[in-house]
C-alpha cells in the first residue's frame, strides 16, 4: 500500500461553495417540522420497544406500528389530526378526546425538543445562502470528503444534505436510547441495531459521508517521533506519511472501511472499559447496551470522532457526580438518610458527547488531527498505555475508598418488611386458630377448610 501527502494547495478550502436558492427561514422551518415529526416517532419507540424483553427483536420492531395508537383507558383509536406533533396535544388541551384522560406532557416536550435539536444541528452543519463557504460547517475538515476522495457525481448542496440526513438518523437513535436509559436503565437492541445497519450501509453506498479519512499520518510529527522514540517503534513511520492512495480511488470501499472501523473501535473501547471496570470495581461498570450504542455511533462518524465523543462524555458525568456528592453532604448534615442511586444511566452522557463532537469538530478536529490521530501506528501504543492508566486509576480509587472507610463493591440491599411479610408472620405464629381461646363445637368448618386445617382439627377433636 502506497501513501501520498494530500496537497491542499491544489484544492483550497474556498474552492467548495454552497449555493442554496431557497430562503433560509424556509429551509430551517422545514427542518424544525421534520424534527417534530421524528420526535413523535421517538415517543412511540420509547414507549413500545421496552415492552419486549431481550431476544425478541422482530416482534419489538413490529410493535412500532401494530396495534395502531389508541387511548390506554377507553381504547378509542387516535385520529390523524390528533397526532399532529405539538399542535395535537395543545388542541386537545392535554386530554383524550373521548374519555378526557390526561395525556403526559412528555409527548409534546420530546417533539418540540427534537425539532430544536435538529434545527441546531442543521444550523451549524449546513451553511445557507447563495454563496456560502463550506468552511462555515461545524464538520469542516481539510481532510474531509470534499477534498478526499472528492464529491464525485454529487453536487455540494446534495452531498451536505445527504450527510445531514445521515446524522439525523444517528441523533434520533441516540435520543430514543437516552430516554429509555433514563427511565429503565436499559438500552434495547431494537433501538441501536437498525440504526447501526443504516450507518454501515449508508457509509458504503454513498461513500462520502465520513468526517475524516479512515487513516492518515502527519509527516512533521512522524519526523519528530523518530528523534524521540527507538527505531523499532518508529519503523512503520518511515515508509510514508499522509493519506493512502486507495481512498481516492475507491470511495465506496473507503466509506465501508470508515463505518466498520468506527464500529469496532467504538464498541471495543466501551467493552474494554466494561471488562476492566467490572474486574476492579467488583460490580458492573457499563452495560451491554452502552457497547452497542458506541458501536452504532462509530458506524456513523468513524473511529476518530467516536474516540473524541467517548472522552467528552465523562465531563458531563463529572459535573453530575459533583452535584450528587454535594447533595449527599447536605442530606447528611440534615440527618436525612440519603436516597441517591449509585448507578447512573451512561447512555445519555455518551449521546451528549457525540452531539458535542459533531457540533464542534471544526474547532476540535484540527488539533486532534494534527496532534493525536496523525500519529499513525504510535496510536496503538498510546491506546495500550491508556488502558493501563485507566486500570491503575480505578485501583487507586478503590484503595482510597478503603482508607476512608467507604463501602467497596456491590451495595448490600436491605430487606423491607412489607404487609405480606407481616401477614405471613402472624400466620406462622397462629397455626392453630383456637390459640388463646376456647374451642367451640359450633364453629363454621369453612374457616378451617379455607386454612387447610379442617382434617387436622377433626383429628384433634376425636383424639388419636
Amino acid at each position: 500500500m502506497t501513501a501520498t501527502v494530500l496537497n491542499l494547495a491544489q484544492t483550497a478550502p474556498e474552492a467548495v461553495w454552497l449555493s442554496i436558492d431557497l430562503p433560509t427561514w424556509l429551509m430551517r422551518g422545514l427542518v424544525f417540522v421534520l424534527g417534530t415529526i421524528c420526535g413523535s416517532f421517538v415517543n412511540v419507540c420509547v414507549h413500545r420497544l421496552p415492552r419486549y424483553p431481550h431476544g425478541e427483536f422482530w416482534p419489538a420492531l413490529q410493535g412500532l406500528w401494530t396495534p395502531p395508537s389508541s387511548c390506554p383507558r377507553c381504547r378509542s383509536p387516535i385520529p390523524w389530526h390528533d397526532n399532529i406533533p405539538v399542535l395535537g396535544w395543545l388542541l386537545l388541551r392535554g386530554r383524550c378526546r373521548k374519555c378526557k384522560m390526561a395525556i403526559s406532557p412528555q409527548y409534546p416536550l420530546v417533539e418540540l425538543g427534537n425539532g430544536l435539536l435538529l434545527l441546531l444541528l442543521y444550523w451549524l452543519e449546513v451553511p445557507l445562502g447563495r454563496h456560502a463557504a463550506l468552511t462555515g460547517s461545524c464538520l469542516y475538515s481539510e481532510l474531509g470528503p470534499q477534498n478526499l476522495p472528492g464529491l464525485g457525481p454529487l453536487t455540494p448542496e446534495v452531498w451536505i444534505h445527504l450527510r445531514f440526513l445521515y446524522h439525523v438518523v444517528l441523533m434520533e437513535a441516540l435520543l430514543a436510547a437516552s430516554l429509555i436509559d433514563l427511565r429503565l436503565m436499559i438500552i434495547p437492541d431494537p433501538v441501536t441495531l437498525p440504526a447501526l445497519a443504516v450507518g454501515v450501509a449508508g457509509g458504503a453506498i454513498v461513500g462520502r459521508l465520513n468526517i475524516v479519512p479512515v487513516w492518515f499520518q502527519e509527516p512533521r510529527l512522524a519526523r519528530e517521533l523518530r528523534l524521540l522514540l527507538p527505531e523499532w517503534l518508529t519503523g512503520p513511520l518511515k515508509d510514508g506519511a499522509g493519506v493512502p492512495d486507495w481512498i481516492a480511488g475507491h470511495p465506496h470501499l473507503h466509506g465501508l472501511a470508515v463505518s466498520l472501523a468506527g464500529l469496532m473501535v467504538g464498541a471495543g473501547m466501551v467493552w474494554m472499559v466494561r471488562m476492566v471496570g467490572t474486574w476492579i470495581l467488583q460490580r458492573e461498570a457499563m452495560g451491554d447496551g452502552d457497547v452497542v450504542l458506541m458501536g452504532m455511533v462509530g458506524s456513523f462518524v468513524g473511529w476518530q470522532p467516536v474516540l473524541v465523543a467517548f472522552f467528552l462524555a465523562p465531563v458531563a458525568v463529572f459535573v453530575v457526580y459533583v452535584v450528587r456528592l454535594l447533595l449527599r453532604a447536605v442530606l447528611l448534615i440534615t440527618r436525612t438518610p440519603p436516597q441517591i442511586r449509585e448507578e447512573i444511566p451512561y447512555g445519555p452522557y455518551l449521546a451528549l458527547g457525540t452531539l458535542a463532537t459533531l457540533l464542534s469538530w471544526d474547532r476540535l478536529g484540527p488539533w486532534a488531527e494534527q496532534r493525536v490521530f496523525g500519529l499513525g501506528p504510535v496510536l496503538l501504543l498510546l491506546g495500550a498505555s491508556g488502558v493501563v492508566l485507566f486500570a491503575a486509576l480505578l485501583a487507586s480509587l478503590q484503595l482510597l475508598k478503603r482508607a476512608l472507610g467507604w463501602p467497596v463493591g456491590p451495595p448490600t440491599v436491605e430487606g423491607v418488611w412489607t404487609a405480606a411479610d407481616q401477614t405471613h408472620f402472624f400466620a406462622g405464629e397462629q397455626v392453630d386458630r383456637f390459640t388463646n381461646r376456647w374451642r367451640r363445637p359450633d364453629d363454621w368448618p369453612g374457616i378451617a377448610s379455607g386454612r387447610g386445617t379442617l382434617h387436622e382439627e377433626r383429628w384433634r377433636l376425636r383424639g388419636p
